[in-house]
């Protein structure tokens, strides 16, 4: 399964304006095989999810919230682009 990467960018910026970034990077390193709960929390919360984003963007996130690789990657990126 491909792991979509285009929305990183816009979620990292929606997070340094709310000053959520070192929290929810640390949650994401933190939480570890508790991020696939939370994943399947996304998958089953699209249909009331789906007016604050559209959906592959919901799926986008509960893909990344179910791979463990991939969410380290992306705190170390929300890391890299705060330390900027």
């Amino acid at each position: 399964m491909r792991i979509e990467r285009s929305f990183w960018l816009r979620w990292a910026q929606f997070l340094h304006h709310w000053g959520l970034t070192e929290f929810v990077a640390t949650l994401l390193e933190a939480m570890g095989p508790l991020n696939i709960l939370f994943a399947q929390f996304v998958f089953i919360g699209q249909p009331f999810l789906g007016k604050t984003g559209s959906p592959s963007q919901w799926e986008a996130l509960a893909s990344l919230l179910e791979n463990q690789e991939e969410s380290q990657t992306f705190a170390a990126f929300l890391r890299e682009g705060n330390s900027q």
